[in-house]
């Protein structure tokens, strides 16, 4: 599980790339900054988003409260605020 603790800025929009169906769930970063999340749920009502959520929240080191899903809910591209 990657470290975004760097990205927890109130108001920042965080992007990421979701990989539904995975072998296990994780939070990766590479070297342009991009975060791509791994989780083994299936997309099928909002569950996957509610992961994905759950562990962004865990990596950024914030409450999975603070994160807002602004643009993506049924897409693999989305895009998160954190309040």
């Amino acid at each position: 599980m990657s470290n975004l603790s760097h990205l927890a800025v109130p108001g920042a929009v965080i992007a990421v790339r979701v990989t539904p169906r995975a072998a296990k769930n994780a939070v990766l970063s590479d070297e342009d900054g991009r975060v791509r999340v791994l989780v083994t749920t299936v997309p099928e009502g909002g569950r996957a988003n509610a992961e994905v959520q759950k562990l962004l929240a865990k990596a950024l080191g914030v409450a999975k409260t603070r994160l807002v899903l602004i643009r993506g809910a049924t897409g693999r591209d989305k895009q998160f605020r954190l309040d």
